[in-house]
Parts: structure tokens; sequence; C-alpha cells
């Protein structure tokens, strides 16, 4: 029978895979086995730097934190050595990264993903992977709303221009007229 401090240290491990479970808006569980230390540690570098949380995490308490979650469908792919990465901002990030470094390293393996409580398999996160982040997003968005205001501008611009270069010729003419 396991010791009561044994027990409270599984159950925070647990408590704390759940409450990612639940605050996060992407995640991305991957097999992790043969990568380098100097490949594991850029891929951490890269994911922190994307803002993603990065963690090992144990088969049968993550079983009981996707229970609680009710993402029993995790289960079969719960196997072998299994990271987890989460982001609470950005649904896209988890995958890009991930999926980027699946395509670099060959030993690093896609599980299986959860986008807003929904499970998504390894085409998906690969899909997810593909869309453009939120920044990419918004500076499109932004030059979609700038793209006509330019526009106007420099219509306003050529018929100014126009009309600068009209009463040039009137005043060369004028000017010839007068000579």
């Amino acid at each position: 029978m396991p010791k009561e401090h044994t027990l409270n240290r599984k159950r925070e491990v647990i408590d704390s895979i759940s409450n990612r479970m639940k605050a996060a808006k992407a995640m991305v569980f991957a097999d992790y086995r043969g990568l380098t230390v100097e490949q594991d540690t850029e891929l951490r570098r890269a994911l922190r730097e994307a803002g993603v949380e990065y963690k090992v995490v144990k088969n049968t308490l993550t079983r009981f934190a996707a229970e609680e979650n009710g993402l029993e469908e995790l289960y079969p792919h719960l196997t072998g050595p299994t990271s987890m990465a989460s982001s609470d901002t950005d649904p896209v990030a988890p995958a890009k990264v991930l999926s980027e470094f699946a395509k670099k390293f060959d030993k690093l393996e896609l599980k299986i993903g959860v986008v807003e409580g929904k499970i998504v398999d390894v085409d998906g996160i690969k899909a997810l992977a593909a869309l453009p982040s939120k920044e990419e997003l918004i500076a499109r968005a932004l030059g979609g709303f700038n793209a006509p205001i330019s526009g106007f501008v420099n219509v306003l611009n050529a018929n100014i221009r126009g009309l600068v270069v009209a009463l040039n010729a009137i005043a060369e003419q004028k000017e010839k007229a007068t000579a």
C-alpha cells in the first residue's frame, strides 16, 4: 500500500495536469524518445519562445487527469514516453512548433492533440500547424484595412498632381503668349 505522502504527491501532479488541460486552448502529446539532449534543449527553447508550456508526463497520472476532463479518448495514445505541450493563449503554437521539430528530427513523433476540448489526430495537428499564427492574421487584417486607405490617398494625390500639371501648362502657355 503506497504511503499517504506518495499519494498526496501523485494527487498534486494529477491536479496540475488536469488544471493545465482545463486552461489550455491547445495541447499536443508527443513521443520524444530518441532525441539527443541538444535536440531536446533546442525544442524546449523554441516552445518557451512561442509561449508554450512543455513537460514530460506520466501516462497513468495523465489518464486520471484526462478522465477528470472527459478526455478518455486520449487513453490509447498515452503509452511509451509522453510529453505534453500546451498553450492557454495561442491554439496554433504547440502544433506549429512540434510539427516543425517532428519534420526536423525524425525521432520526435506526434501522438494526439486537444484543441478547445476536442480530440485532434496527427493529421489535424499538422493542419493546425499550417495555419498562420495569431500575429500573422493580425498583420493581414491590418494590411487589409490599410490597403483601401492607401489607394484613396493615392487617388487624391493623383488628382492634385494632375491639377498641378494642368496649372503649370496654363502658366507656360500664358508666358509664351505674353513673350
